[in-house]
């Protein structure tokens, strides 16, 4: 029975990689062991298969200093697996607590975002000058990522060319003190090399996580986007866009159980993390109660199913990535604002060009706009009568792939005004949209109008009710302002105490504007409150940022200031039930588009 199982399981993941193309032979590959069961049984399976696919595998591990000597027990752990069998061991150690607190995140964000840009740290091309280790000690800084999914999902999902979300950035950075050093056993410790020593990175998310992501984008909203989950590949890029290496999931289609059984048949130990088992975070209720709920009443091949679910949704953004990319040549026009012909990397043309240095030079605050803007100094173009005569699904994606190029942070709302607009509904010519960029209906076209960036444009005031808890949509900033009631058992473990609220000073509705001139501030940790203004400047916002920076107010007083710590004497303490306040990208919620 013993073999059966264990040939049925390793037979089950051959056929997925090779299914989904996520391994080839001659690929040096880094499977990122935690220590849990999931990470573990990866490595043992990916062991017993790499004869038969030709790789050669390295063990990496990275340490969040959250849970003290446990995590360094996780860590030694994971580098005695390594020397067990033979092999490289890349080890990565950051401060997430400290990220999350400087960030002004959750821990299991700050968490990710070292991890995988620890992961970026280690992935290159692997070719005949390949950098073999070579015995030293120092060390690299540790690593920060750019979240994978960009702004559309709090997992690894993205736009991706076929089926290879484009998710680590390159201008994901190094920093917070993180460590970075490669141990091949025996050996103790050697660094990591100037040219990185893998291509690909395999992690050990399974069909139950894949299950429990769909779950939860579907109760927060989501579209076919969202719906795709975690992607079997993720593309890592290098700084001009060419490809640098993979995050690979050979796991996907392989429930959590079956992995613990394994591991038990070949009495292959593990260690088990205790938050994985805390309710407080949001994953393991979905995972402890959700989840077996719905499996018990309804469907027991539920996970199956949402698995399943997400492989169409993933096939069905293959198709529309490949038709939007025809329709951004053909029906969609791009062409310079007149204000900038004569501008050095504008001639006139209908597309951007290298800068002429022959050109005049023009007004240095002028340039400094341009550079600071966060959407491209282009106008778009539709065909109106092209676009009204094609499905509401084609309309809708146009519209939502000519902002996402131009860097518009739109909502569905806005997609939805747009299409009434671009009908004759509302009257008028013009329509505002988020960042200062409009909507001008002409006969022929529908075009999408950028800021003329000459103008120092006074950014209009804004204001809405932010319900406790609840949420205000604030198209100004691209975002979503969120109040969120936390339980006093669970924010010490979850959130940063620092921008926790007592929820029992707070009224039941705040109000959400930007800051206004003469407004103050009086952050915790600090000797007296000071203007919002001067905050902002020592922070080095720069304009159109700063006019538009969020604040909180309860009657006359902020009591949260975006990227600041809350005041004192609205802090909550360690027993007293609590409120976050925090903003999402408004693009978390693009997929309903």
């Amino acid at each position: 029975m013993y073999h059966v199982l264990v040939h049925s399981l390793k037979e089950r993941v051959l056929g997925h990689i090779r299914q989904e193309e996520l391994l080839r032979a001659g690929d040096r590959i880094g499977v990122a062991v935690s220590g849990g069961i999931d990470s573990v049984a990866l490595l043992r399976l990916l062991l017993a298969l790499r004869n038969e696919l030709g790789i050669v595998i390295s063990v990496v591990h990275f340490n969040h200093q959250l849970r003290g000597t446990q995590s360094d027990a996780d860590q030694e752990f994971v580098a005695e697996l390594a020397r067990e069998h033979g092999l490289e061991f890349y080890s990565g150690t950051g401060d997430a607590a400290q990220v999350a607190a400087e960030e002004h995140s959750g821990l299991e964000a700050a968490a990710r975002e070292l991890r995988y840009g620890f992961f970026r740290s280690l992935l290159g091309s692997v070719g005949e000058d390949f950098a073999e280790p070579v015995p030293a000690r120092p060390t690299t800084p540790g690593a920060k990522a750019q979240d994978l999914e960009r702004a559309y999902c709090s997992d690894e999902s993205a736009a991706p060319p076929k089926s290879i979300p484009q998710g680590l950035k390159p201008e994901s950075v190094v920093g917070h003190d993180g460590t970075a050093e490669a141990v091949p056993s025996p050996d103790p410790i050697v660094p990591l090399p100037s040219q990185a020593m893998l291509n690909k990175i395999a992690t050990g998310h399974t069909l139950n996580d894949q299950a429990e992501t769909v779950l939860m984008r579907l109760i927060r909203g989501t579209g076919m986007r969202g719906l795709g989950g975690i992607y079997p590949r993720i593309l890592v890029e290098h700084d001009d866009g060419e490809g640098l290496g993979e995050i690979i999931r050979p796991l996907l289609g392989v429930r959590r159980h079956e992995l613990q059984q394994y591991l038990a048949d070949l009495k292959q130990p593990w260690h088990e993390d205790p938050s994985n088992a805390d309710s407080k975070f949001t994953r393991n209720r979905a995972r402890k109660l959700v989840m077996p709920l719905l499996e018990r009443e309804f469907n027991p091949a539920v996970a199956e199913r949402f698995a399943e679910l997400a492989e169409i949704a993933r096939d069905e953004e293959d198709y529309w990535e490949n038709e939007i990319s025809g329709w951004l040549g053909t029906v969609v026009q791009w062409s310079e604002p007149g204000w900038t012909h004569g501008m050095p990397g504008f001639t006139g043309t209908q597309s951007l060009v290298q800068i002429n240095l022959s050109q005049p030079e023009p007004d240095p605050q002028l340039l400094r706009r341009i550079e600071e803007s966060e959407s491209v100094v282009m106008n778009a173009s539709v065909s109106r009568p092209w676009l009204l005569t094609e499905p509401k699904a084609v309309q809708r994606r146009v519209l939502k792939a000519i902002s996402e190029q131009a860097g518009i942070p739109l909502e569905f709302k806005h997609i939805e005004e747009i299409l009434r607009f671009a009908e004759g509904d509302p009257a008028g010519k013009e329509l505002s949209l988020p960042l200062g960029w409009k909507i001008v209906r002409e006969p022929e076209a529908v075009v999408f109008v950028t800021p003329d960036l000459r103008q120092n444009l006074s950014v209009a005031d804004y204001e809405y009710p932010l319900p406790v808890p609840g949420r205000a949509v604030v198209p100004e900033v691209g975002g979503v302002i969120e109040a969120l009631r936390v339980a006093p058992d669970a924010w010490l473990a979850e959130y940063n105490s620092q921008q926790l609220l007592r929820a029992d000073l707070l009224p039941e509705r705040l109000t959400v504007r930007n800051w206004r001139a003469g407004d103050r501030f009086w952050p915790a940790h600090t000797k007296a409150p000071k203007k919002v203004k001067e905050f902002l400047q020592e922070k080095h916002v720069a304009q159109p940022k700063r006019r538009l920076w969020p604040v909180a107010v309860s009657g006359d007083e902020i009591v949260w200031l975006r990227g600041f710590p809350v005041p004192a004497r609205w802090r909550a303490e360690a027993g007293q039930e609590a409120v976050l306040i925090r903003e999402a990208a408004a693009a978390v919620d693009e997929d309903t588009i």
